[in-house]
């Protein structure tokens, strides 16, 4: 693998934006502290509006000054992660902001005092227009704030947020998952790296293997992380009724505005197109040539992309060609990012591996890919380049104070670019073995983000639920749900005794209530692209619409204005439908 100073510029981010050098970053940082005694000089003072305005436009000038020299510091440590001066550049600047928070967070507790008829003054007034997103949470969660001893109190809790830590020690750790032999006898080792190309193996020996070594060792564990979880679950319930909720999981919504209903019409809505999922394993059963299809044959990857390489400004103008029905602009924006520098593509030694993108208000965004010109890289880079896109249309389009869009929207933008992608090459592309696999990765994603992660967001909910009813939690307990889930969401499709195991190594369980955010995202998603795809006559001026949105509203209306409602059961027909009609050209194909 090649240096960092060995990659040509042209393939590297362009940091000068926000900074022209290290030099002017520590000259920079020397400067943030100036600011400290202007924020200082409010406190005990934000109790009329004059001060208020004030105070927040201080603020805002102070974290668009920071907001750079975070942002270069944290992309100049993952070019090179072994590099200490680096990493000493994010710690230095780290270090300052946690203490300047220290010194300023009297702001949030005065801010939180106010009382509803200030706050409903200043949501009225016009020269708080840019800020009213602000005091309408603050009323919205005034019911749940607690007296400043309580809240202190709560605070210093901060331990039993460890649960989480507990399991990734233990499940990355200390739990060492040994090797499987495929067919032939050969040893594979098993970890959480290899894994999921384990699963997707052609040798069905393997696939079985992987499976049941993987979950059963976390039976072997299982009293472990059931204790764990179940402390994890005890504490999510204790805040929500501490803070006035009725149930952790309103508690959890309520913290970005999701209506309930969101949720259940989710998981309903999911149950009842069940058979979509079925006729998958249907399909994928027949390609695979068994005669019963069994759990670990569900992620056997089937037809073939090719050996196919491709350079990045292929890449580039394959994902132009993709989402040219977005419009010209859009586009363009596409070509900036490669012109400007915008993207960080290749991998170099110590680089950090994966792909991200990130933005602040001021500047474009940055994306990193580690590109390896197969086209599953080209997916990878469409999905960043839609995130992207996002950042750049809503920093572009609101006030910095409703710039940022919330986590329940980010998947959108990203899995619409993926949509396009797919549908681009199904085409343009003539090889009957590519298509198959295409068609097989659309609906591999839809299983994982769609249905598993609803089966997931069901299996959150029940829990959290019994204990809340004084049910007790029991290890057997959980996996009897876990396994009864597995019954319902895979159907026809037999399981294997240890999948009941399988909620333990889920990671996302220790962020309560956040799965079902994948699944509506791409539901989301794949509604956009069906409706710019068929030509709606609003949709594209639609999508922009919700690009341009940020946080100005609360994200289910801002899907709803922008014509994606998550609480309409024809939403979810409309996407259904789109992916059993996906689902019969794959037939067609087949000859099925």
């Amino acid at each position: 693998m090649k240096n960092r100073d060995e990659i040509e510029e042209k393939y590297k981010w362009d940091l000068s934006v926000l900074c022209k050098n290290d030099q002017e970053f520590y000259e920079k940082i020397e400067k943030i502290n100036d600011f400290l005694p202007q924020i200082k000089s409010f406190e005990g003072k934000l109790n009329n509006k004059e001060n208020i305005l004030n105070y927040l436009k201080l603020d805002e000038k102070f974290s668009k000054y920071v907001e750079p020299l975070m942002l270069y510091a944290h992309l100049k440590s993952n070019e090179i992660l072994s590099d200490n001066d680096r990493q000493e550049m994010s710690e230095k600047i780290s270090h300052i902001l946690n203490n300047i928070s220290v010194e300023t967070s009297f702001a949030t507790s005065e801010l939180n005092k106010l009382p509803l008829a200030m706050l409903d003054d200043i949501t009225k007034d016009e020269n708080f227009k840019d800020y009213n997103r602000l005091f309408e949470n603050i009323k919205r969660n005034k019911k749940h704030s607690l007296s400043k001893s309580e809240e202190k109190l709560l605070s210093g809790m901060n331990f039993l947020s460890g649960f989480s830590s507990n399991m990734d020690m233990l499940s990355d750790v200390d739990i060492k998952f040994g090797e499987v032999r495929d067919s032939n006898g050969n040893k594979h080792e098993l970890n959480h790296s290899s894994y999921s190309s384990l699963v997707r193996s052609s040798d069905r020996k393997l696939r079985k293997l992987a499976m049941e070594r993987m979950n059963g060792i976390y039976g072997k564990f299982i009293n472990t992380f059931a204790n764990n979880y179940i402390n994890e679950v005890k504490a999510n319930c204790y805040f929500a009724k501490v803070r006035k909720y009725k149930s952790a999981l309103e508690r959890e919504l309520n913290s970005e505005e999701i209506d309930k209903k969101v949720y259940d019409t989710l998981i309903s809505q999911v149950g009842k197109n069940l058979n979509l999922l079925f006729s998958y394993f249907s399909v994928k059963q027949k390609l695979l040539g068994e005669d019963k299809m069994y759990l670990y044959d569900t992620m056997a990857d089937v037809g073939k992309f090719g050996d196919k390489k491709y350079t990045y400004n292929e890449a580039i103008e394959i994902i132009k060609k993709a989402v040219a029905p977005l419009g010209e602009e859009y586009v363009s924006l596409i070509q900036r990012a490669k012109d400007e520098r915008w993207i960080d593509v290749y991998p170099n030694k110590d680089k950090s591996s994966g792909a991200f993108e990130t933005a602040i208000y001021e500047t474009h965004p940055y994306v990193m890919t580690n590109f390896e010109g197969d086209l599953e890289s080209i997916f990878t880079l469409a999905h960043e380049l839609g995130h992207a896109m996002h950042s750049y249309y809503s920093n572009r389009s609101q006030p910095y104070s409703k710039a940022y869009y919330p986590i329940f929207l980010a998947e959108i933008a990203s899995t619409t670019n993926e949509m396009l992608l797919i549908n681009y090459l199904l085409q343009t592309t003539h090889k009957k073995d590519e298509k198959i696999a295409l068609y097989n990765k659309l609906f591999d994603e839809v299983k994982g983000t769609i249905y598993r992660q609803t089966m997931f967001a069901e299996f959150e909910e029940k829990v959290h639920s019994l204990y809340e009813k004084g049910e007790p939690l029991t290890k057997d307990r959980l996996c009897g749900i876990y396994y009864v889930l597995n019954k319902k969401y895979f159907g026809p499709v037999k399981l294997i005794d240890q999948i009941r195991y399988e909620w333990a190594r889920i990671p996302h369980f220790y962020n309560a209530f956040y799965v079902f955010k994948y699944a509506t995202g791409m539901i989301s998603a794949i509604t956009f692209a069906n409706k710019i795809l068929s030509h709606d006559k609003d949709a594209l001026k639609d999508y922009i619409k919700f690009l341009s949105t940020g946080e100005s509203d609360n994200p289910v209306k801002i899907l709803q204005n922008s014509g994606v409602d998550l609480m309409d059961e024809n939403t979810f027909t409309s996407c259904f439908n789109y992916l059993e009609r996906m689902l019969d050209d794959w037939k067609k194909l087949i000859k099925y």
